[in-house]
């Protein structure tokens, strides 16, 4: 097949999730074409079967803001008709789902229908999606997708409860490349962070209000007065001064590292004992997933689809949002004990494998070709 694929390119769940399909379609024979406005940020490698189309957005005076979807629809056009793709799949709604069926309209004038596949990945349904400045164009745009996906039922079941959503909303779940996202031995390194034997405990987000890397801090510095150990913080945004911040408040700057944006996470979760998310709200958890593959447990929220991961007193723990002192002491528990901080690990691991590529990947690709098909009957 060949595939277009629309996504944000940067280090966020939906664009870490698109990319990393494209790369598996296209090491499985297929032709995957990215269109998006910068080279996605895991697209690190080259392939014969792999192709970039950059957007370019006019910077006219009369634009107040840079008209992106009107560029990204046009470039959809121009990839499709001279590519002759076969489906376009869009990661994330918002404009990607919008720009793809104004494409789609003005292909047709061509006598070219070209089926879109439009995957929720969360925060564009349960954040930016609810605000009414955006909600007609998300249940206009769903509705007319060919075929939609979601990352977890949980994503699926508020999408439906926000929206007046007619199509059908089939749940494929995130999935993890096991080959690269597996214990590495890094022993020099988990030495130069914790020289004393400390327990490491890590956090990776965008540092946004929704993932409470607040909380994060809290918990850690709960956790270290019960257990020596290191917290590192992985990832950077607007809530990174803020953290800082009340690390030196807390006392506990000394045991924290803050490490920016890393590409091989794998190998900084190779170090770590215990993975922290008490996100506000996450669709499914990638980072979560991540780090099992990795055979680190996790203490999370029971947000959204979190519960659908992280099992609970078999992966890690899951606490209510805000509950800083019920994932403090369930952590303590887990690290106390070697033996259990053992088997929450290789129950981390088993779990993560339920979730790799290659389970993954056909269950896309079938549904390519049922949207194809199902096109083709209809047009």
């Amino acid at each position: 097949m060949k595939i277009g694929i629309v996504c944000y390119p940067t280090f966020g769940g939906s664009g870490v999730v698109a990319t990393e399909l494209g790369k598996a379609l296209a090491d499985n024979g297929h032709q995957v074409h990215f269109i998006t406005y910068n080279q996605p940020a895991r697209l690190d490698f080259f392939s014969e079967n792999l192709f970039y189309h950059e957007v370019s957005v006019s910077n006219y005076p009369l634009f107040d803001y840079p008209p992106y979807e009107l560029a990204l629809a046009s470039r959809l056009v121009d990839v499709v008709r001279f590519e002759k793709l076969d489906v376009l799949h869009v990661h994330y709604a918002i404009p990607h789902a919008s720009a793809a069926f104004m494409a789609k309209q003005i292909l047709l004038t061509y006598g070219i229908y070209i089926p879109v596949v439009t995957t929720l990945h969360g925060t564009d349904i349960t954040l930016v999606g609810k605000d009414r400045t955006y909600k007609p164009v998300v249940t206009f745009s769903i509705n007319k997708s060919d075929g939609v996906t979601a990352v977890s039922e949980n994503l699926k079941k508020d999408t439906y409860e926000f929206f007046d959503i007619e199509n059908d909303i089939r749940v494929i779940p995130n999935f993890i490349d096991l080959k690269r996202f597996s214990l590495k031995a890094k022993d020099h390194f988990k030495r130069a962070i914790a020289p004393e034997g400390e327990k490491i405990l890590i956090h990776t987000s965008n540092f946004r209000k929704v993932k409470r890397t607040d909380d994060v801090v809290r918990i850690f510095a709960q956790i270290r007065e019960k257990i020596p150990s290191k917290l590192l913080m992985v990832g950077d945004g607007g809530e990174r001064s803020d953290c800082e911040q009340l690390c030196r408040d807390l006392g506990v700057g000394d045991d924290v590292r803050f490490l920016g944006k890393q590409d091989a996470i794998e190998e900084i979760l190779s170090v770590s004992d215990l993975f922290l998310m008490p996100s506000q709200s996450e669709s499914f958890g990638l980072a979560a997933l991540e780090a099992m593959a990795c055979k680190v447990p996790v203490i999370s929220s029971n947000a959204g689809g979190l519960p659908e991961l992280n099992l609970d007193g078999v992966t890690g723990y899951l606490k209510d949002v805000g509950d800083i002192q019920g994932m403090a002491e369930s952590a303590v528990y887990i690290l106390s004990d070697e033996t259990r901080l053992a088997t929450f690990k290789e129950n981390a691991l088993a779990r993560a494998k339920q979730f790799d590529l290659s389970k993954i990947l056909p269950v896309y690709e079938k549904y390519y070709i049922e949207v194809i098909e199902k096109s083709k009957q209809a047009n």
